[in-house]
């Protein structure tokens, strides 16, 4: 007696075969410009890619389907700290945190800022020593400020990046 032939599964993956896994968005909410959490929700909307906002406080729930949002205890790094232990290295991080980035580069994983600059490691390296001498001269009162306001641009070259990362992504 011959096996039974497989169902037909018009175009739709094989529930028997080994899949990738699906890729997730993680966004460090915490800081993030609201702007910036929409394009991501939007674009989640767009692909279907899951997206989890992290932070340590309260936060409206995300209005995409595949996104959902993980609120921490207070407390420094809390919200990086999940993050890092929860990405697979196909994911891609949203911080403005530089030693969060540095985490997620070790892991094999994408950073990119609210700016849309992709983290690397030597990009990592030379940000926390700039940070750690920046840290210095302020607390010897030589400088002060931080960085600009988002601009458009930054918004436009955000989405830029994103986009640039969702179009190597397999379709999910």
């Amino acid at each position: 007696m011959e096996p039974a032939p497989s169902p037909a599964y018009h175009g739709l993956p094989d529930p028997n075969q080994p899949r990738e896994p699906a890729v997730t968005i993680w966004v460090d909410a915490d800081a993030c410009p609201a702007a910036v959490r929409e394009i991501v929700l939007k674009a989640s909307r767009r692909t279907g890619t899951a997206v989890v906002l992290v932070a340590n406080r309260d936060m409206p729930a995300p209005k995409a389907a595949n996104a959902s949002f993980v609120r921490v205890s207070a407390g420094a790094d809390v919200a990086d700290h999940y993050i890092a232990d929860n990405l697979d290295p196909a994911d891609l991080v949203v911080t403005a945190d530089v030693p969060l980035a540095a985490q997620v580069v070790e892991r094999g994983a994408l950073a990119i800022s609210p700016r849309g600059e992709e983290y690397t490691a030597e990009s990592v390296r030379q940000q926390l020593s700039m940070r750690d001498f920046m840290e210095g001269m302020r607390g010897a009162g030589l400088a002060g400020g931080g960085p600009a306001p988002e601009s458009k641009r930054d918004r436009q070259t955000f989405a830029n990046a994103l986009d640039r990362w969702l179009a190597r992504q397999p379709e999910q």
